[in-house]
């Protein structure tokens, strides 16, 4: 669906919400409109002083008249911008605390939102709508406010003044303002679907530049050889977006066209005006009050070009308010139920149980991922999940710590649902090694620390030291201040597991979730590790998801997964004695190793 496609906003609730943004800053803001109120008010004073100075002064020959009032004309302008510069501060100050406001509410939100979310939304467009779209309301949090304020008041107060003077005259000059306000609406409303279709195309860039400029993306384009298919994507998508820019382009120029035209006009009808009057015998129009309201004319014509441009910036704007709202009105699909209870530290025995739980990533599929899984882990019990690729034995241990919540049954923790349970509370218990490990391009220190942020160098190395990897941070240049680059590719895969271990070592949960964890190590690095593992899990609920089938022979359970159903569970002799599905994996295993010990 295009811009153009999309159904007609509710503009006032935008805009509302928009004013709304301004509420924890109330008492500031009221501050900062005083203040603007005080610099139009300053401002309004030099024309007429410019009147005195020619009608009283110049003509009549009166130096003290020219030198008084052009030293308070002076002081005035002198004072005004003083104000204008106050006002400018106060503003951009406020609105720097609410755009730090809007990164901090839409980063912390979208932390919220389930796996399912990042699983299901393209990483550009997440990253496009934090940085690109909150970028661009900058100007309008930050000055639209106080400039949409600062015009109304200098123009009202500037068309007062000129009533005054004469009112015939300043019926001419506002005559074309309605066509100010005309012209606004249809520009805003052209700049609003050109400002969404720039943002949703500069999403797909953005996206494309992750995908393919990241470590991975860029090993996947070398090594299939099709650079230029990549290439010819990224022109496509790239020349949309010039599309869309080209037409804001084009809109500005049309829009500072049509202020230059009515701006020239207008002064050209008044000096018309007023000869025609002049001509009649009007012993009103002077020279000098033509020349001051000639100056309020000016005055009231650059406030309505920032009302108009105020009036576009706003509904243009209001397309990446959109995007932004959207994000943030998305509802958390998981989080605490009213009444979530608190775990008190070291309260947790680690006692996890599945009822009929039943799962699946899509709702409104009817293929379930995992139907009818019940089981029972006892404190301190290591259960291995063994089953072919795809049979839900991930996501099974995914359920544990609430990355996703059950479609059915329900996951108990020490016979409360985990539901009831406070998720920070339940997050602080579960300690997960996946299968792929991440790392952040940081310090090796810095990573580890993520676990454990109050962690001590000596409990660094400690859980280094059990994961088998402190002996190769030690002898890197630069130790545990090593900077482990994009996603750790400064590590071997081993390396970054053992740190992924090491971490969970740091975190000290008393249920451990280990998926694969051992898979990318050599047979050396696993009996090592496999070692500090053994010690890791005593006393600790474990849930392991076993690449190699002969590191399970202990486990106090071994639960078969296959089809999304568990259909085999027992120990590793009783499973082999049954010869079902846990035996034919094993006898294939065992048939693979010894064919590759032999070659």
């Amino acid at each position: 669906m295009t811009p153009a496609d999309t159904p007609a906003p509710n503009r006032r609730a935008e805009i509302r919400r928009v004013i709304g943004l301004f509420g924890p800053h109330r008492a500031a803001t009221i501050t900062m409109l005083a203040t603007v109120m005080v610099g139009v008010l300053l401002g309004l004073a030099p024309p007429f002083f410019l009147q005195v100075i020619i009608d009283q002064g110049l003509q009549k020959k009166d130096i003290g008249v020219i030198a008084s009032y052009s030293i308070l004309t002076i002081v005035i302008t002198l004072a005004a911008a003083g104000v204008t510069l106050l006002y400018g501060y106060q503003s951009v100050v406020i609105g720097q605390k609410i755009m730090c406001e809007i990164r901090h509410r839409l980063f912390t939100h979208l932390q919220g939102m389930s796996l399912r979310f990042f699983t299901s939304t393209r990483t550009g467009d997440i990253q496009t709508r934090l940085i690109s779209d909150v970028g661009g309301i900058q100007n309008v949090v930050s000055n639209t406010l106080v400039d949409a304020i600062s015009n109304v008041a200098i123009v009202v107060s500037a068309i007062a003044a000129m009533f005054w003077m004469d009112w015939r005259l300043t019926l001419l000059a506002i005559a074309l303002v309605p066509v100010f306000a005309v012209f606004g609406r249809w520009v805003g409303d052209f700049a609003r679907d050109v400002r969404q279709g720039t943002q949703e195309q500069t999403a797909e860039i953005n996206s494309m530049m992750q995908e393919n400029l990241s470590v991975s993306g860029a090993l996947l384009g070398k090594t299939i050889g099709r650079a230029d298919v990549l290439a010819n994507k990224f022109d496509l998508e790239n020349q949309k977006l010039a599309h869309w820019q080209i037409k804001a382009s084009v809109l500005q120029y049309v829009f500072f066209a049509m202020i230059r035209v009515i701006t020239q006009i207008i002064p050209a009808l008044i000096y018309w005006l007023a000869g025609f009057l002049l001509f009649r015998g009007d012993t009103s129009i002077t020279v000098g009050m033509l020349v001051a309201f000639s100056a309020l004319q000016t005055r009231m014509f650059f406030p309505l070009t920032g009302i108009m441009a105020t009036q576009v910036e706003l509904l243009s704007s209001l397309a990446l308010f959109a995007r932004i709202f959207e994000y943030l009105d998305m509802p958390h699909d998981i989080q605490d139920s009213p009444g979530a209870r608190a775990l008190p530290v070291g309260s947790v025995r680690g006692e996890v149980t599945f009822e009929g739980v039943g799962f699946k990533y899509d709702q409104a599929s009817e293929d379930w991922t995992l139907q009818e899984v019940s089981l029972s882990a006892r404190t301190g019990e290591l259960v291995a999940l063994v089953g072919p690729s795809g049979a839900g034995k991930t996501t099974l241990t995914y359920l544990i710590p609430r990355l996703y919540d059950v479609d059915a049954g329900r996951v108990l923790l020490d016979g409360t649902d985990i539901r009831d349970i406070a998720m920070e509370d339940l997050k602080r218990v579960v300690g997960m090694v996946t299968q792929e490990t991440y790392l952040v391009h940081t310090t090796i220190a810095e990573n580890l620390r993520i676990a454990k942020p109050e962690a001590t160098d000596e409990e660094l190395i400690e859980a280094c030291r059990a994961a088998a990897i402190h002996d190769h941070i030690a002898g890197l240049p630069e130790g545990y201040e090593t900077v482990v680059g994009e996603r750790g590719y400064k590590l071997s895969g081993g390396e970054k597991q053992r740190l992924a271990i090491a971490r969970a070592i740091l975190k000290n949960p008393p249920i451990l979730i280990l998926d694969e964890a051992t898979s990318a190590l050599d047979t050396t690095s696993e009996r090592l590790i496999q070692n500090s593992l053994n010690s890791l899990m005593q006393g600790r609920t474990t849930f392991a998801i076993a690449h190699r089938l002969s590191t399970i022979h202990a486990a106090d359970q071994i639960l078969v997964v296959d089809g999304g159903r568990i259909v085999e569970r027992g120990r590793h002799t009783d499973l082999l004695a049954q010869g079902g599905l846990y035996a034919k994996l094993y006898n294939e295993q065992f048939l693979l190793e010894q064919q590759g010990a032999g070659s």
